[in-house]
């Protein structure tokens, strides 16, 4: 998956096995500069930067809309399943593009597709989703989606 490659994947009923998805699966989108300490052996960002760069936009929108302090909110989103599927490389100094979309939104969880966009791509380079289960901080048990959080994920979802 160097030097712009993509891996073609099978076709099934998660989409993104179809290939890489497109800007317009995304309503939102964060911008994140990458390290040097990113870069693994192989000459691009290692794997694990990747489920990084996802935690990093969704909180960065909670934060930014005054929805989340990580160090006292009482009722927080713990991320309870993750995947990622990769197509091509980034490599430090390469911005990310995070794009961000809400996929289902229930009453303590919701699961967000994510994805990883060098910078004016088209084609992302990487793409998953996750889910987070709202828990009250101090009993850790599931807890309803709070009605700010909520009124943000609509709008991360797609129409």
């Amino acid at each position: 998956m160097q030097d712009g490659q993509s891996v073609e994947a099978p076709m099934t009923g998660d989409p993104d096995r179809r290939g890489p998805p497109r800007r317009e699966a995304f309503t939102r989108f964060v911008t994140i500069a990458t390290r040097w300490s990113d870069n693994d052996a192989y000459g691009h960002l290692n794997n694990v930067v990747y489920y990084s760069l996802f935690d990093s936009a969704v909180n960065t929108i909670l934060i930014e809309a005054g929805l989340l302090d990580p160090a006292t909110s009482p009722i927080v989103g713990l991320v309870v399943e993750s995947n990622c599927r990769f197509y091509s490389s980034l490599t430090y100094p390469e911005p990310a593009e995070v794009g961000v979309a809400v996929e289902h939104l229930g009453r303590s969880s919701v699961r967000y597709h994510l994805a990883v966009f060098k910078p004016g791509a088209d084609a992302a380079a990487a793409a998953g989703r996750y889910t987070h289960v709202y828990v009250d901080r101090q009993t850790n048990k599931p807890f309803p989606i709070p009605a700010g959080h909520r009124e943000l994920m609509e709008k991360l979802k797609l129409p």
